[in-house]
Protein backbone atom coordinates (compact mmCIF):
# COMPACT_ATOMS: atom_id res chain seq x y z
CA UNK A 1 0.00 0.00 0.00
CA UNK A 2 3.20 2.43 0.53
CA UNK A 3 4.04 2.61 -3.29
CA UNK A 4 0.35 4.06 -4.41
CA UNK A 5 0.57 6.52 -1.60
CA UNK A 6 4.20 7.60 -2.79
CA UNK A 7 2.78 7.54 -6.51
CA UNK A 8 -0.49 9.66 -5.46
CA UNK A 9 2.01 12.23 -3.20
CA UNK A 10 4.23 12.87 -5.67
CA UNK A 11 1.73 13.77 -8.66
CA UNK A 12 -0.08 15.93 -6.07
CA UNK A 13 2.95 17.87 -5.12
CA UNK A 14 3.82 18.19 -8.63
CA UNK A 15 0.60 19.00 -9.52
CA UNK A 16 0.87 21.49 -6.74
CA UNK A 17 4.18 23.30 -7.63
CA UNK A 18 2.68 23.60 -11.07
CA UNK A 19 -0.85 24.78 -10.39
CA UNK A 20 1.42 27.50 -8.02
CA UNK A 21 4.03 28.61 -10.96
CA UNK A 22 1.20 28.67 -13.22
CA UNK A 23 -1.94 30.88 -11.24
CA UNK A 24 0.60 32.89 -9.44
CA UNK A 25 4.02 33.13 -9.59
CA UNK A 26 4.35 33.27 -13.30
CA UNK A 27 1.83 36.25 -13.57
CA UNK A 28 3.43 38.33 -10.72
CA UNK A 29 6.57 38.09 -12.55
CA UNK A 30 5.19 38.88 -15.64
CA UNK A 31 4.24 42.37 -14.06
CA UNK A 32 7.54 43.29 -13.65
CA UNK A 33 10.16 45.47 -15.73
CA UNK A 34 11.46 42.72 -18.43
CA UNK A 35 14.93 42.76 -16.57
CA UNK A 36 14.11 41.85 -13.35
CA UNK A 37 11.67 39.67 -14.86
CA UNK A 38 14.36 37.49 -16.56
CA UNK A 39 16.82 38.16 -13.53
CA UNK A 40 13.73 36.19 -11.52
CA UNK A 41 12.86 33.42 -14.34
CA UNK A 42 16.34 32.29 -14.28
CA UNK A 43 17.30 31.28 -10.83
CA UNK A 44 13.41 30.47 -9.88
CA UNK A 45 13.42 27.47 -12.93
CA UNK A 46 17.11 26.75 -12.22
CA UNK A 47 15.45 25.33 -8.95
CA UNK A 48 12.41 24.11 -9.91
CA UNK A 49 13.89 22.20 -12.54
CA UNK A 50 15.01 19.19 -10.14
CA UNK A 51 11.87 19.35 -7.89
CA UNK A 52 9.25 18.66 -10.70
CA UNK A 53 11.37 16.28 -12.49
CA UNK A 54 12.40 14.08 -9.61
CA UNK A 55 8.38 14.40 -8.51
CA UNK A 56 7.17 12.95 -12.16
CA UNK A 57 9.59 10.48 -12.33
CA UNK A 58 8.81 9.14 -8.35
CA UNK A 59 5.47 9.65 -9.34
CA UNK A 60 5.31 7.93 -12.26
CA UNK A 61 7.49 4.55 -11.73
CA UNK A 62 5.43 4.19 -8.21
CA UNK A 63 2.30 4.43 -10.27
CA UNK A 64 3.74 1.71 -12.73
CA UNK A 65 4.65 -0.42 -9.73
CA UNK A 66 1.11 0.27 -8.20
CA UNK A 67 -0.51 -0.85 -11.69
CA UNK A 68 1.75 -3.98 -11.79
CA UNK A 69 0.76 -5.13 -8.80
CA UNK A 70 -2.80 -3.98 -8.80
CA UNK A 71 -3.92 -4.03 -12.30
CA UNK A 72 -5.76 -1.03 -12.39
CA UNK A 73 -5.59 0.59 -15.62
CA UNK A 74 -6.11 4.05 -14.00
CA UNK A 75 -2.46 3.53 -12.42
CA UNK A 76 -0.77 3.23 -15.49
CA UNK A 77 -2.49 5.67 -17.25
CA UNK A 78 -2.10 8.04 -14.50
CA UNK A 79 1.57 6.79 -14.40
CA UNK A 80 1.88 7.80 -18.46
CA UNK A 81 0.37 11.21 -18.12
CA UNK A 82 2.61 12.18 -15.23
CA UNK A 83 5.78 11.12 -17.18
CA UNK A 84 4.68 12.59 -20.12
CA UNK A 85 6.05 15.54 -18.69
CA UNK A 86 9.76 14.63 -19.32
CA UNK A 87 9.52 14.59 -23.30
CA UNK A 88 6.77 17.35 -23.19
CA UNK A 89 9.49 19.27 -21.73
CA UNK A 90 12.31 18.25 -23.86
CA UNK A 91 10.91 18.50 -26.82
CA UNK A 92 8.57 21.65 -26.49
CA UNK A 93 9.48 24.00 -23.65
CA UNK A 94 13.48 23.14 -23.62
CA UNK A 95 13.93 25.55 -26.70
CA UNK A 96 12.42 28.04 -24.70
CA UNK A 97 13.88 27.73 -21.66
CA UNK A 98 17.49 27.99 -23.51
CA UNK A 99 16.59 30.90 -25.17
CA UNK A 100 15.38 32.74 -21.92
CA UNK A 101 18.59 31.28 -20.21
CA UNK A 102 20.84 32.56 -23.39
CA UNK A 103 19.90 36.03 -22.68
CA UNK A 104 21.53 38.31 -20.17
CA UNK A 105 19.09 40.12 -18.08
CA UNK A 106 20.49 43.26 -19.06
CA UNK A 107 19.76 42.35 -22.25
CA UNK A 108 16.32 41.65 -21.78
CA UNK A 109 13.80 43.19 -23.48
CA UNK A 110 10.57 42.18 -26.15
CA UNK A 111 12.21 39.24 -27.45
CA UNK A 112 12.31 37.36 -23.75
CA UNK A 113 9.07 39.06 -22.70
CA UNK A 114 7.52 37.15 -25.53
CA UNK A 115 9.37 33.88 -25.13
CA UNK A 116 8.56 34.44 -21.11
CA UNK A 117 4.68 34.73 -22.35
CA UNK A 118 5.21 31.94 -24.53
CA UNK A 119 6.44 29.54 -21.57
CA UNK A 120 3.51 30.41 -19.79
CA UNK A 121 1.14 28.95 -22.12
CA UNK A 122 3.43 25.88 -22.51
CA UNK A 123 3.73 25.53 -18.73
CA UNK A 124 0.27 25.29 -18.53
CA UNK A 125 0.18 21.88 -20.11
CA UNK A 126 2.81 20.73 -17.72
CA UNK A 127 0.31 21.91 -15.12
CA UNK A 128 -2.73 20.22 -16.35
CA UNK A 129 -0.66 16.60 -17.12
CA UNK A 130 0.06 17.36 -13.21
CA UNK A 131 -3.53 17.38 -12.43
CA UNK A 132 -4.95 14.40 -14.47
CA UNK A 133 -2.36 12.41 -12.85
CA UNK A 134 -3.24 13.15 -9.54
CA UNK A 135 -6.92 12.45 -9.77
CA UNK A 136 -6.27 9.31 -11.85
CA UNK A 137 -4.35 8.06 -8.98
CA UNK A 138 -7.00 9.85 -6.09
CA UNK A 139 -9.75 7.52 -8.12
CA UNK A 140 -8.05 4.04 -8.27
CA UNK A 141 -6.19 4.43 -4.60
CA UNK A 142 -9.84 5.52 -3.64
CA UNK A 143 -11.37 2.68 -5.40
CA UNK A 144 -8.82 0.23 -3.64
CA UNK A 145 -9.83 1.26 0.21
Amino acid sequence: MLLPIIALVSAALFSGAATYITLVEHPARLQLEDRPLLAQWQPSYLKALPLQSGLAIVGGLSGFASWYMSGDWRWMIGSLVLLANWPFTLLRIMPTNKGLQAISPADAGPESRNLLIAWGKLHNVRTALGLASTVLFAWSLGASV
